[in-house]
């Protein structure tokens, strides 16, 4: 599973990094966690929010900061 946490480097985007990260350990999945904050790479992916969460390519969360137990939720649908 390919996560991506896409944002300028902002707070907010840091605290959706760390509760993804959260997320991942709790659930235990195997996951590729990176942090996208060069704007044409945001560009390129056609996100146009942050901080906004990325998996295998779809757009889960936009233009805010997901609870831990949200992203957990998401990630147990997809596991």
């Amino acid at each position: 599973m390919n996560i991506k946490v896409i944002g300028a480097g902002c707070e907010k985007c840091g605290k959706l990094y760390d509760n993804v990260m959260e997320a991942v350990r709790e659930t235990g999945c195997a996951a590729e966690v990176e942090k996208v904050d060069d704007l044409l790479e945001i560009v390129k992916l056609g996100v146009m929010s942050a901080p906004s969460l990325m998996i295998d390519g779809k757009l889960v969360v936009a233009g805010r900061t997901a609870k831990k137990d949200e992203i957990v939720k998401i990630l147990k649908k997809i596991m």
